[in-house]
Parts: C-alpha cells; sequence; structure tokens
C-alpha cells in the first residue's frame, strides 16, 4: 500500500501535480468495475463484438452474458521506444515539458475523460495502487488496462487496505491519443517515475498503456528492496526447481514460461512477462493477473484461444452460420494481441515463496551455441546487462532494421532508474548462488535452434543430468555438448564470436557518453569482457 499524494510538498515536482491533477476536473467519469468498463467498451465506435462468450466471465467481474470484443488501430501495431522521455535526464527540460504537459491536459477539457483504478503486485507485500484517465472513444483502452492489471474489486479493494504500507506514491497515468504535435510527430511517452506519473500522448497502441504502467510499477519496486524483471518465472513442482527466464517480445519467454515439456512436469507459474524478486528471500511476486499475448503462434480455433477475454490488431469472419470468429497468427498484421485469462494457467501463485534457482538469458546472438553456463557472477551480470538479441513486431521502430541484431539490458526497455540499479541487484543473486545460464533461442552461425532443444536442455537441468564442458578458448563459459551444434574448430568462428564479445564492451563503455552518466556502469563489467576478448 502507498500513499496517496500530495501531503508532502517536499516530495512532489511539477510533473506530478500536472498530471494528478486532471484527474479531479468535472469532466472525469469515474468507472469503478470492469463490467461498468465492459458496457462502455461495448458500445465505443469501431468495437466489434463477437460470437464467441469469455470463458468464466463472472470470475473476472464481467456480465455473464460477455462475449469477446475486438478493437483494432490502424498502422501502429507496436511500441515506441523512441516516444519516450524521462524527466530530470539529460536533455529533458523541466521547463519545457512541463508546458507540453499543461497543454496536453488542458486540451481535453471539452471531452469526457474516463478514470479507473487498480493494482500493481497481487500480494499483500507488495502493491501500488494505479489510476488511468483516458478520453472518450478509448473505452476498449480501459477495458484492457482494468482486466490487465487488478482492478479494485471488493476482494482487493480489502487486501489493498490491509497490505504492507510502501512509502512511495500511487500511480497516475494521463493519456490522451488523439494528442499531436510537430515536435513529437511518434508520440510522447513522458515519465516522471520518482514520483509515479506518466504522461502517454499520441499513442494508441494498447502495449503503451500496459508497459508504461509497468514501468513505474517496476521503479516502485527498484526502490524498495526488489529486482524488476520482465521475464517469465516458473517452479518445476516435483523437482523444486525455480527458473526465471529474461527476453524481449517474440524470444521465447512466454513459451519456455508456459511449457509442461509435453506433460512431463507439474508447474507453477508466478507470470510470464512482468514480476519482482525480493533481495530478501528470493521470493517473487507477479505484478498483473493476466497475459498480453501474441496471437500468431495460436491457430484459428486453437483450444488456448477459449482463454481469451479481448483482443486487438486481430481479424474478424463469420462462419457458415454467420457467427464471427477471430482470425489470428496475424494474417492481418504482426503482432496481434490478446488479454488472456490467468485461467490459461491451470497452475498459478501470486507469490512464489520457493526461492529462485537459476537465471536465463534469452538472446539471439548467432555467435553463440544453444546454452551456455556462467558462475563468475560479474560476467553473469555483464552479460545481462548486454543481452543481445533482435527487434520483433512487438515493438516500433523507425529508421532501424528488425534484423539488427541490438542490445536491450536485461531484456527491459521500460527502466527509468540508472542501470546499475539491475546490474548491482543481478549480480547480488548470483554471488548469492543463484545459477546463470545464456539460452540461445535464435540462430547459432546458420542453423536454426528448434524450441525441441532447448525445452530439452531444460529437462535435463531439471532432472539434473546436465553435463558441461569446458568452452575452447573462454575459461568463464561453460556449454552443453548438443549433437548437431558442435563448437566449430574455425578460426573464423573464434573471431565472430571476438567481434560479438566486442560489441558488447562497446556497449558497456558507450553507457557513460551516451547516456551522460545516467547508465554509467562499474568498471569490473568492461574489465571482464576485456579479458574474454584477449582469450580469444
Amino acid at each position: 500500500m502507498v500513499f496517496s499524494s500530495l501531503h508532502n510538498k517536499d516530495a512532489i515536482t511539477s510533473f506530478r501535480t500536472i498530471i494528478e491533477t486532471a484527474f479531479y476536473r468535472n469532466n472525469v467519469v469515474k468507472i469503478n468495475s470492469v463490467a461498468e468498463a465492459y458496457f462502455l467498451a461495448e458500445k465505443s465506435p469501431g468495437t466489434i463484438v463477437t460470437d464467441i462468450p469469455v470463458f468464466k466471465p463472472e470470475y473476472h467481474g464481467l456480465p455473464s452474458d460477455a462475449k469477446i470484443l475486438v478493437f483494432n488501430d490502424g498502422a501502429v501495431v507496436g511500441r515506441c521506444a523512441q516516444a519516450r522521455r524521462i524527466a530530470f535526464t539529460p536533455d529533458v527540460d523541466e521547463k519545457t515539458y512541463g508546458e507540453i504537459l499543461r497543454e496536453a491536459v488542458y486540451g481535453t477539457r471539452f471531452r469526457t475523460m474516463y478514470h479507473a483504478e487498480a493494482v500493481i503486485g497481487l500480494h499483500p507485500d507488495f502493491m501500488v495502487k494505479a489510476h488511468l484517465l483516458v478520453p472518450e472513444g478509448f473505452e476498449n483502452t480501459l477495458l484492457n488496462w482494468m482486466l490487465n492489471f487488478q482492478w479494485l474489486s471488493s476482494e482487493y479493494a480489502e487486501m489493498y487496505a490491509k497490505s504492507k504500507p510502501i512509502e512511495d506514491f500511487e500511480i497516475f497515468v494521463f493519456a490522451d491519443p488523439y494528442w499531436s504535435h510537430p515536435d513529437f510527430p511518434l508520440g510522447l511517452a513522458f515519465f516522471d517515475p520518482e514520483h509515479n506519473v506518466a504522461a502517454l500522448l499520441g499513442l494508441r497502441y494498447f502495449g503503451e498503456f500496459k508497459k508504461g504502467t509497468l514501468t513505474l510499477g517496476w521503479g516502485t519496486a527498484n526502490r524498495h528492496g526488489y529486482v524488476a524483471c520482465h521475464g517469465g518465472i516458473k517452479r518445476y513442482d516435483d523437482y523444486g526447481k525455480v527458473f526465471a527466464f529474461f527476453g524481449l517480445s517474440g524470444s521465447g519467454k512466454s513459451t519456455l514460461t508456459h511449457n509442461r515439456h509435453g506433460g512431463k512436469f507439474k508447474i507453477t507459474i508466478t507470470h510470464d512477462d512482468a514480476f519482482i524478486i525480493h533481495l530478501g528471500d528470493w521470493s517473487s511476486i507477479a505484478l498483473e493477473p493476466a497475459y498480453f499475448d501474441k496471437t500468431a503462434d495460436y491457430k484459428i480455433g486453437a483450444p488456448d484461444n477459449k482463454y481469451i477475454l479481448t483482443a486487438q490488431n486481430v481479424g474478424v469472419s463469420v462462419d457458415d452460420e454467420g457467427r464471427m470468429y477471430l482470425v489470428t497468427e496475424d494474417i492481418r498484421n504482426g503482432n496481434g494481441r490478446a488479454i488472456k485469462s490467468r485461467l490459461w494457467s491451470p497452475h498459478r501463485v501470486d507469490k512464489m515463496e520457493d526461492p529462485i534457482n537459476a537465471v536465463f538469458w534469452l538472446m539471439k546472438d548467432p555467435a553463440l551455441p544453444p546454452i551456455i553456463k556462467i558462475e563468475d557472477p560479474v560476467l553473469a551480470s555483464t552479460m545481462g546487462t548486454t543481452l543481445a538479441t533482435k527487434r520483433t513486431s512487438a515493438e516500433r521502430v523507425v529508421g532501424q532494421s528488425l534484423d539488427k541484431l541490438v542490445v536491450e539490458p536485461y531484456a527491459n526497455p521500460f527502466r527509468t532508474y540508472p542501470l546499475k540499479h539491475d546490474y548491482e541487484k543481478f549480480k547480488e543473486l548470483f554471488q548469492r548462488g543463484v545459477e546463470c545460464y545464456i539460452l540461445n533461442t535464435g540462430y547459432f552461425m546458420d542453423k536454426k535452434v528448434p524450441k525441441e532443444v532447448t525445452l530439452g536442455i531444460l529437462e535435463k537441468l531439471v532432472i539434473g543430468e546436465a553435463e558441461f564442458a569446458d568452452f575452447p578458448k573462454i575459461k568463464e563459459f561453460k556449454y552443453m555438448p548438443i549433437e548437431g551444434f558442435e563448437i566449430p574448430d574455425d578460426p573464423d568462428y573464434f573471431n565472430f564470436l571476438r567481434e560479438r564479445m566486442k560489441d558488447r564492451l562497446q556497449f558497456v563503455q558507450s553507457r557513460e557518453e551516451e547516456t551522460k552518466g545516467f547508465d554509467t556502469l562499474p568498471r569490473e563489467a568492461a574489465e571482464v569482457l576485456e579479458k574474454i576478448i584477449r582469450e580469444l
């Protein structure tokens, strides 16, 4: 439980005041339940009311006859990191952005604005109240937000009231997707993370609202003794092992989190996208109940689709009897999405008491074999800092290629605090015995690493039959020999690997200059990479 707001003048900013004040105007309508949001979304222009009943609608607070609602955006169907600005960082002038925010709020005065509440964090040990304000016309966004996070039903309102006090602010997110500005052709996602406010301007895609809210939730957790995690975490129940997978959308983290290995293992899941790890006891807490899942891999009529609550950026067609159904598999566009019920996972917990055993960095780096084991805590955290992968259709990138290999520290492009915080916290986990692995879920050289190989690796680790060998030339790496993915005894390969490690070193060294000191890393991160480069 966090404090409401402006009682402490010394702890607030103009940004906090501008955004929160917008919620109290007389053109704001409070939405108190998911059912109320559903009825608004059902009537919102452009909504498609399919003939598919929602599975167990009352469980989610929806009307008993609720159908899956579809709402589609236009050209933009992904997040835009280039639209993000963070208060009190270099090149973000307080006066300029204060004027932009005041004008954006003023621009909504003749519109009806809807105000919803939810909690971020599903256990009394960590719960932060969040508020969203959106204009009329974006009722589907309102509904999706209340379903994706935990709306304040009577049960959760009581839980929140009794939750552990956290000396921090409630989250306020102001949004106007209609907004436009010549200086921000991609829109503006503005964050004052220390004071838990954000403004999402000129942005329609729901992923901006989900990750924008989580950005502030993760930041709050970071300030209060938790590791912020963009990944999935599961327990193999019969073996008592807890594995966490960190990767960007499309890296396989959701697949690896939910997969039951053909029924070989009983598993329990905390979440597949957003959770936090307590540095004291290594327990984990889910930040949201539902899953914002890609529909690309689910065929039309697939059994898993029965758990869809709402869908975005997918097609719709009719059967021979005129009943509307979903056209998935990204036929309409890339990055089709659905909010799926937590019931999709038969075994879910909001807090995993069992401590985490292993961290897996999911990469798509063709220089790396299917799995690497790292025992040095400094190198383990550094490889997380330099997690190399490829962008996917979940992200809107302008002037960049989706095929380009990029570095995204800890697979979390939503971090708004200094990178050193994550570096030190993950290093602490590794120093205290958490194992570290790199899983390459892309190509090793020119050969695709199939999902079956990755799952086979995990099975061996779970049952204790994994065997590792020394990696040629790199003393700090160990690898699992796998038929068909042998390490080439070829100077060209090691030159290629050396160049990839040099890319990582360059990224680490660039943090101080490119971020004007905001993301400066300890010298040891560069030193451990320099050592590997010398070995190669």
